[in-house]
């Protein structure tokens, strides 16, 4: 799955917007942690507990975002951003969201092309070739996926 923080995927035209997806968790900290974290600051620098903790909390809500975009249809998020904020004393929120899409790759020639996009257009027609051809397609044409409806109703 494609993750940007833009709003738009240079190269790729957006053909879909399946909405908000989003994924959360909240994490107590362990409290050895949490003291030798406490001892740690006394002198300064990195406090790699922490540091574990909170790369290891926004690969979840990162994988948790992925599978509701997955579950709508999507192959790409928009505008993702990550929003960590502290609840009680010891409990920690983080979440990630963005906006799912479908986003098609522009080929050569198109307006917006890029190296990347015409790549993928151009592997993608160098596989249609090796495989039986779609009725109305071309030998060796990108065959572009229809995207799922955007009225099809989620299904958490």
């Amino acid at each position: 799955m494609l993750i940007v923080t833009s709003n738009k995927i240079p190269g790729h035209r957006i053909d879909a917007v399946f909405g908000e997806v989003m994924g959360l968790t909240v994490r107590s900290r362990d409290i050895g942690s949490q003291m030798l974290a406490g001892f740690r600051s006394l002198g300064g620098g990195e406090l790699p507990e922490m540091t574990k903790a909170l790369y290891e909390s926004r690969q979840e809500v990162m994988a948790r975002m992925v599978n509701e975009a997955q579950q709508r249809g999507a192959n790409a998020i928009v505008a993702m951003r990550f929003d960590t904020s502290e609840m009680g004393g010891n409990w920690t929120e983080v979440c990630a969201c963005g906006t799912a899409v479908f986003a098609i790759p522009l080929a050569e020639g198109e307006p917006g092309a890029t190296g990347q996009s015409i790549y993928l257009t151009s592997a993608a027609g160098q596989q249609s070739a090796q495989q039986p051809a779609t009725p109305g397609a071309a030998p060796g044409e990108y065959q572009q996926p229809a995207p799922h409806s955007p009225q099809q109703p989620f299904q958490p």
